[in-house]
């Protein structure tokens, strides 16, 4: 255990966590550009990891163990989900059988360990808030599932991460097919929800409900929280990189595609107001999980 820890885990930790605060400080530089804003440094997300870490850890009164430990457990499911995903770019064939379904349960349980620490804080507004993210998880996992329905299909029935890709770099990416490309653009909006960024993340929404599920944080657990943000901003458009791009899985190839799907998330944050939780909602239920259906008929017709 402390060997797979040693060698793969701690790595994979480091370079998510790097890559996801770079690409975090990308974010905030544009997003300053287009305000005529100057932006922060490039160090300046590491420099407030550190920072949070240094703050003293307040403690609601009434909230127990379950609070503080929200925080970590969300950061190692993501952090496993980042070091599978690492482990299959660079050994295809080192996978498991259903290593794909595994992936998909660990990128949920960061939303759920937000809704359990909002809720053990005893705080109206994080109640408001992790309510507001159990919804939002309800409504796109389900387009997002059919989504990845799409790609199974797609791969004669594999759900085994290794063979999306062998199947991709036999047949051409899944992306440049009717079913792959719609089902593509509902995972890039399904992933802007799961990483909690404009117009999904009224989960938070500062400016009505305070930050929402994470009212209550501060010092080590916050930072975690935040760690965890970054880790996904880095999982996330890997993981739709391996389910529909995966034809050229070259170094330079996966970059320019982990940063083309980076420029779509910073378009999409820059260029679209917040919407309600029921317009999320219905949205999600509605023309995405429409759209996503359709994909996976498409697929079954061999479209």
């Amino acid at each position: 255990m402390m060997i797979l820890f040693n060698y793969l885990i701690f790595p994979g930790f480091l370079f998510a966590a790097t890559v996801g605060l770079i690409a975090g400080w990308v974010d905030r530089k544009v997003t300053a550009r287009i305000q005529w804003r100057k932006g922060p440094p490039w160090y300046q997300n590491f420099v407030d990891i550190v920072k949070l870490t240094g703050k003293e850890t307040i403690l609601p009164e009434g909230a127990g163990i379950t609070f503080l430990l929200a925080p970590y457990l969300g950061l190692l499911c993501v952090v496993l989900a980042a070091t599978i995903l690492g482990m299959t770019l660079i050994f295809p064939s080192a996978g498991f059988t259903g290593d794909l379904i595994v992936i998909l349960y660990l990128l949920v349980i960061p939303a759920i360990a937000m809704m359990i620490g909002a809720a053990a804080s005893g705080n109206p507004l994080a109640s408001v808030g992790a309510s507001r993210e159990m919804k939002l998880v309800l409504a796109y996992e389900l387009p997002f599932l059919l989504s990845v329905i799409t790609v199974i299909i797609k791969s004669q029935g594999a759900i085994r991460l290794g063979s999306v890709i062998v199947h991709q770099a036999a047949s051409g990416p899944n992306i440049g097919s009717i079913s792959g490309i719609s089902a593509f653009i509902v995972c890039i909006l399904c992933m802007q929800a799961k990483l909690g960024l404009v117009p999904f993340d009224s989960s938070e929404a500062e400016q009505e409900i305070m930050g929402g599920t994470l009212i209550e944080y501060s010092g080590l657990p916050l930072a975690i929280f935040r760690l965890t943000k970054a880790v996904l901003l880095y999982t996330t458009p890997l993981f739709l990189i391996i389910l529909f791009w995966a034809g050229n899985l070259s170094a330079g190839s996966i970059i320019w595609k982990y940063i083309a799907l980076l420029v779509i998330i910073i378009l999409i944050k820059n260029t679209s107001p917040r919407v309600r939780i029921d317009q999320a909602l219905g949205f999600f239920w509605g023309k995405a999980a429409i759209l996503a259906a359709a994909a996976v008929i498409l697929a079954l017709a061999g479209k």
